[in-house]
């Protein structure tokens, strides 16, 4: 199952990396290009949480009160070094406003994501 998953990042991380037609103008203009932009990074992220969960109970760790913890729990047991935490601890509250917080979007976050921090999710794979 962790393969899988592990290869759907992969996969969605190259959408975007793909995805170079979109600048910051398009972005700006572009509807359809936000939206596949957040979807997908909102796809990549949920499923790095998916296999952080599945490494915190496969190993019996302590249970994490929230997504952002579950990070915060992989660092605690070694999975994760604590100089990497925190953009994975961020990951992870930028899950919570995509989906709840849409309203709040800033798209100049959004795309300064897509365009700097991918690496981060080829990171987690690794």
């Amino acid at each position: 199952m962790l393969e899988r998953v592990l290869s759907e990042i992969t996969l969605e991380v190259r959408d975007l990396k793909n995805a170079v037609d979109i600048t910051w103008e398009v972005y700006k203009t572009d509807k359809r290009a936000r939206r596949f932009v957040e979807r997908t990074l909102h796809i990549i992220i949920e499923a790095c949480i998916d296999v952080a969960q599945h490494i915190v109970f496969d190993e019996k760790m302590r249970e994490p009160s929230s997504y952002r913890d579950t990070f915060t729990v992989l660092a605690e047991n070694g999975v994760l070094r604590p100089g990497d935490l925190e953009r994975f601890e961020t990951m992870a509250s930028f899950r919570n406003l995509l989906v709840h917080y849409y309203e709040r979007v800033d798209d100049e976050v959004v795309y300064g994501i897509f365009k700097k921090d991918l690496p981060d999710f080829d990171f987690f794979v690794e």
